[in-house]
């Protein structure tokens, strides 16, 4: 086996308008939305030279946007939020409202009214912005939307911890753009900047999330699933916290802990993800062939800017699975995974025991060693000539920050979110002599997380070698515009560069194509996340125009295909 899978994550930002702390943040995060959409717009135009040479962007002037309608608008056939993978699906009465994301995002009367959409200066002349949008997918892959008031980029699926760290960075190179565009906006009307953070809560009761998905067989007993998870993921944060100051929801109690996340769970299973929070997370929302796959859809993680973190994050999480699929876990049921959970994260000095329902107590070093030990027990079985590059790194860093960890876990100030996070706190607590509930701290937590480059703590950290880095940020920077060659992304994302008048509504698992003329159009699935690489299709983006470009698909793949008027197949 391998540490290979599709895998993929989802991350909602931060949303603050600079000035203004009691604006509307569902009408910011469409702000911020609606100008990427419009930012994507331009620079497809710009590259095929319907303009200057200048695209816009950070750097560039957004006076060309026109009135030019942008998104391409999501589509929700295969969305089912209540269906829960213990076998049953919660009736649309009985669900909490937002768990009803298999619906549009509108902005009500109430929030046009309070902000005064219509008329307001922070809309400029230069863009129509009566076209508003909420969800649309960008020529990476990925989608860009609003999500609970937040605005979120869902990465697009990639085959190993590597490539998903890259994608999950190029949302951050999304998020930077978008807040420079809007800056830019911004110095010419009176309309407040809006500025984003890569962290998970506002430290006043309220959390968002930074989710993963990761695609398991289908033939794997989900409760299975849920016994290896509930130790790992309460152990897991040592390595892939975040860090946060203050402790409990609200962070009304003086400290520091490893998680931003830790503190807002009640549950150890269930289907809700915004409230009653689980560790794991029943929702059964495949996005793919169900009959051969289910997406485990994980809730638990915090927002990592450290690239050991996410790669930690995604490598060990990907080899625990490995084990689940092989019934090879170790028994570590935990008596209570949820205080375990929080206690954990309350010891910065990674020493706590949490105890099990054994008897034995272990810390969470120990439980994380257990799991490493296992893993890499079954990948030396099932690779008896030599395991694949990617898997060995992954058991080679795993070992390498438990090992440090275990002896001083200040020695990961150069690796991890939270010892990072830890350093730089204490150093300033130390110079001035602040206690923990002092709020100057609470204001270096959030800035650590700020998305800008030149005011982004981490970002100045990276800048001063003092945080090392895994991947080039030239590789990041192209993969915030291309989607990874090793699955469906790459199918969608640049179906979305080539085509981008055409797509009536694109989805993890469909691209709808809208043609010229009344009610003509076409459906393609997109079942096998393996499938529609660049080997397979890239060819086919030569297409002058994206009736022949299906035309081309349907030659290929003809079961993929169906709409109201497919172009015939020529001999």
């Amino acid at each position: 086996m391998t540490v290979r899978r599709v895998m993929g994550s989802e991350t909602e930002f931060g949303v603050l308008a600079q000035g203004a702390p009691d604006a509307n943040a569902t009408v910011l995060s469409t702000r911020v939305v609606t100008g990427y959409a419009a930012w994507v717009a331009r620079n497809l135009r710009t590259a095929r030279g319907a303009h200057g040479p200048d695209g816009g962007g950070p750097d560039g002037d957004a006076s060309d946007v026109g009135h030019e309608p942008v998104g391409t608008g999501w589509d929700y056939g295969s969305e089912a939020p209540l269906t829960d993978a213990r076998g049953f699906t919660v009736s649309r009465e009985d669900a909490h409202p937002t768990q009803l994301t298999d619906e549009a995002p509108v902005l009500t009367s109430e929030e046009i009214a309070a902000e005064a959409i219509s008329e307001s200066a922070m809309y400029a002349e230069d863009m129509d912005w009566r076209r508003v949008v909420m969800n649309t997918v960008i020529p990476n892959g990925a989608r860009v939307y609003v999500d609970h008031s937040h605005p979120e980029y869902s990465s697009p699926e990639v085959t190993t911890p590597r490539d998903a760290l890259t994608w999950d960075a190029a949302g951050d190179v999304v998020a930077h753009r978008a807040v420079a565009d809007l800056a830019q906006r911004s110095a010419r009307t009176d309309a407040p900047a809006v500025n984003l953070y890569k962290n998970n809560t506002d430290n006043k009761s309220v959390s968002y999330g930074a989710h993963e998905n990761y695609t398991v067989a289908r033939s794997v007993p989900f409760e299975r699933i849920t016994a290896a998870l509930l130790p790992f993921f309460a152990s897991r944060q040592i390595m892939c916290g975040a860090g946060r100051v203050g402790i409990g929801a609200d962070g009304a109690t003086p400290g520091f802990q490893l998680s931003q996340r830790a503190d807002f769970f009640e549950r150890t299973v269930g289907l809700e993800t915004t409230i009653h929070r689980p560790i794991v997370n029943t929702r059964d929302e495949p996005h793919a062939d169900e009959e051969h796959y289910r997406r485990l859809h994980v809730i638990i993680g915090d927002a990592n800017l450290s690239h050991t973190a996410t790669l930690l994050k995604f490598g060990t999480t990907s080899l625990v699975l490995n084990l689940v699929e092989h019934d090879r876990v170790p028994d570590l049921a935990l008596t209570d995974p949820v205080a375990a959970l929080q206690t954990i994260s309350h010891d910065p000095a990674v020493t706590v025991r949490v105890p099990l329902r054994d008897g034995r107590t272990l810390t969470a070093v120990q439980l994380q060693r257990a799991y490493l030990d296992a893993a890499l027990a079954l990948e030396t079985e099932l690779a008896p000539e030599g395991m694949d590059a990617e898997t060995a790194e992954i058991l080679e860093l795993w070992d390498e920050v438990l090992t440090d960890l275990e002896a001083d876990p200040g020695r990961l100030a150069d690796r991890l979110d939270w010892a990072a996070k830890h350093a730089l706190l204490d150093a300033y607590r130390r110079r001035d002599g602040l206690a923990w509930d002092d709020p100057r701290l609470v204001a270096i937590d959030l800035q650590y997380a700020d998305v800008r480059p030149e005011k982004g703590l981490y970002h100045r950290l990276v800048a001063a070698g003092r945080i090392r880095t895994l991947v080039d940020r030239e590789r990041i920077v192209r993969a915030a515009d291309h989607p990874p060659e090793d699955t469906r992304a790459y199918f969608r994302g640049t179906a979305v560069a080539t085509y981008p008048h055409e797509m009536a509504g694109v989805g993890w698992d469909t691209v709808n194509v809208a043609f010229p003329g009344v009610r003509r159009g076409a459906r393609i699935a997109m079942p096998e996340p393996r499938d529609l690489s660049r080997d397979v299709c890239g060819s086919w983006f030569t297409a002058p125009d994206a009736e022949q470009w299906v035309r081309e698909v349907a030659r290929h793949r003809p079961h993929l295909v169906t709409g109201s008027d497919i172009p015939p197949a020529r001999p």
